[in-house]
């Protein structure tokens, strides 16, 4: 897509679908011409967009930027337009997403007790054994949706296993989640309904764990909490929501945009799988790396309020005033990366901002990059041939404000001859 002819007092339209398409050339605009602008949202709600990298990497670490929603200037019926559909009727706003310090300390503290680096280590084989059951379902068919058919699922059913969730109760998870994520094209109220079921479960789940509690997260949560850790219900059923949602989300666009980027760039493709072959997985990691650089899984970092006046990039920022890190932008600014539109899986100095950054950086971040390396490595092993299967201005992006993320990614490929044998991992 080509950047539109504006002069510098006109920015060029946001929020359109093909804006959605390929939001990059706006990015660029606004960051040489506005990079702290003031724009309109789709919702009504009027925001500062940050678009330039050391501009963002100060505002996500900015204390007098809120995350609490109640510090919104807007009025009451408008504070419920800036967070997660659904989550503030059902009482699922107290977790890390919406809250500052001490209680911000508090619950993170919580959750990095039981979301240890050792403990998503030990996970790698659970992966993996997720990744190649899903490849089976599709394998010797010589095509797939990847969204659907993979890069969906395994994010869900990872995240489940390390919840806590059960088995036999992961579909509905799975069938929750997918209202979520799809609410462009939900019936009305279908987000909220499907958030409201997975809060009452989650609530009767924490019951029921207390009683018989196991090697997962939401156990730990509850030990942790019983070690002299106050944690009221509603928080350990918004942090276990907030587990899910963020933690299956992320990933779903980290696989499909990560793939498609590959796709469209067959060079590097190929670099990597030679490098996969060879045994090596120094250019695997960077890559994955590269690629939530290149065209990350979230586009603007969740909600932030000033809480006093501030200036940020030249401008006067008000109390109240809701700021978005456009983390898109960030993470394309020349100032900070060499040919920044260019995809390079070695990229070395590569500290983008996909993740964030401060006390908000993504505590799911090695989960999501230990899924991102097993999907993709086994994809282009098993599926070298891999190609799409429609042309590129065929696909279309999910609607909505934080996240970027394909609807569908059609693929063809040579079938494998015969199904590979797996044992078959629970939840599938």
């Amino acid at each position: 897509m080509n950047v539109p002819h504006h002069d510098s007092a006109t920015p060029p339209p946001l929020f359109t679908w093909e804006f959605a398409a390929d939001p990059y050339p706006a990015y660029a605009w606004l960051r040489e011409h506005a990079p702290v602008h003031r724009t309109r949202l789709p919702s009504g709600v009027e925001a500062w967009l940050v678009t330039r990298y050391a501009d963002a990497r100060q505002a996500l670490a900015d204390a007098r930027l809120s995350k609490n929603p109640a510090h919104h200037a807007e009025p009451a019926h408008a504070k419920g337009k800036t967070g997660i559909p659904g989550e503030r009727k059902a009482e699922l706003m107290t977790h890390l997403l919406n809250i500052d310090p001490p209680d911000h300390t508090r619950l993170r503290r919580l959750v990095s007790k039981a979301f240890t680096p050792r403990r998503v280590a030990r996970f790698e084989p659970r992966v993996q054994e997720l990744t190649d059951r899903l490849i089976d379902n599709f394998a010797t068919k010589g095509e797939a949706d990847l969204i659907h058919e993979f890069a969906f699922p395994l994010p869900i059913y990872a995240i489940c296993d390390m919840l806590g969730v059960p088995a036999e109760d992961q579909d509905d998870f799975r069938d929750w989640a997918g209202q979520m994520i799809r609410h462009g094209n939900a019936p009305r109220g279908g987000v909220a309904r499907a958030v409201k079921r997975m809060r009452a479960y989650l609530v009767e789940l924490i019951h029921r764990k207390r009683s018989d509690l196991g090697d997962d997260l939401i156990s730990g949560l509850i030990r942790a909490s019983d070690h002299g850790e106050h944690l009221t219900e509603n928080e350990a059923a918004a942090m276990a929501f907030i587990l899910l949602f963020a933690g299956f989300e992320t990933t779903v666009n980290l696989i499909g945009n990560g793939m498609y980027a590959l796709l469209r760039n067959p060079g590097q493709r190929e670099r990597l799988q030679r490098s996969i072959a060879a045994g090596e997985t120094g250019l695997l990691a960077t890559g994955v790396e590269e690629l939530l650089r290149y065209d990350g899984p979230v586009e603007l970092a969740t909600w932030r309020f000033a809480t006093e006046p501030l200036t940020l990039g030249g401008q006067r920022i008000a109390p109240g005033d809701p700021v978005l890190v456009v983390l898109a932008a960030a993470d394309r600014d020349p100032e900070r990366f060499a040919d920044p539109d260019t995809l390079d899986l070695g990229r070395r100095d590569n500290q983008h901002l996909g993740y964030g950054h401060g006390i908000h950086y993504c505590l799911g971040a090695p989960l999501a990059r230990l899924e991102g390396q097993a999907a993709l490595a086994t994809l282009l092993t098993r599926l070298p041939d891999l190609g799409l299967a429609v042309e590129p201005d065929e696909l279309r992006w999910r609607g909505g404000l934080i996240m970027r993320g394909l609807r569908t990614l059609p693929v063809r490929f040579t079938p494998e001859p015969h199904p590979v044998e797996h044992d078959a991992p629970s939840g599938l």
